[in-house]
C-alpha cells in the first residue's frame, strides 16, 4: 500500500484553524471590551460567540483526523476534495448562521432574518450528514483493500 501525503486534509486543516483564530478573536475582543469574564452570564450575544466558536471546537478535529487518514491511504482523490470543500462550506454557514440571535437563538427570526435560521440549519445538518458519509466512504475503502 503506497502512503499519500493528506495535501486536500492539510489545506483544510490551514482553512479550519484560521477560522477557529477568527471566532476565537471575536470572543476575546468581545469579552475585553464588555468587561466579560469566565462562561457568559445570560449576555446572548457572548453565548452565541461563544458556541460558534465551541462548535467548530468540536467537529473540527475528528473530521480532519478521519478525513487526513482517509487520503493518507487512499490519496488525492476527487472524492477527499469533495469533502474538504463542503465540510469548509458547511462551516462557513454554520457561523453565518451564529452571526445573529435570529440563527442561534431563534430571536426575531422572521422576514429576513429567517435565512440565518437557514444557514445555521445547513451548516450543522451539512456537518453532520458528512460525519456520516465521511467514515463510511473510508471503511467502504478499506475494504476494498483487503
Amino acid at each position: 500500500m503506497d502512503v499519500n501525503l493528506p495535501l486536500y486534509s492539510a489545506y483544510l486543516g490551514a482553512f479550519l484553524i484560521i477560522l477557529q483564530t477568527v471566532l476565537a478573536g471575536i470572543v476575546g475582543g468581545y469579552r475585553g471590551r464588555n468587561g466579560k469574564g469566565i462562561g457568559h452570564a445570560d449576555d446572548i450575544a457572548l453565548e452565541r460567540k461563544v458556541r460558534r466558536h465551541a462548535n467548530l471546537t468540536e467537529y473540527a478535529p475528528i473530521f480532519l483526523i478521519v478525513l487526513a487518514l482517509f487520503e493518507i491511504i487512499a490519496g488525492q482523490t476527487t472524492a477527499i476534495l469533495s469533502l474538504s470543500v463542503a465540510f469548509a462550506a458547511a462551516r462557513i454557514f454554520h457561523v453565518i448562521g451564529f452571526s445573529s440571535s435570529a440563527g442561534s437563538h431563534l430571536v426575531d427570526a422572521d422576514g429576513g432574518r429567517k435565512m440565518f435560521v437557514y444557514a445555521r440549519m445547513l451548516g450543522a445538518g451539512s456537518t453532520l450528514l458528512l460525519s456520516i458519509i465521511l467514515p463510511i466512504m473510508l471503511v467502504l475503502h478499506l475494504t476494498s483493500l483487503s
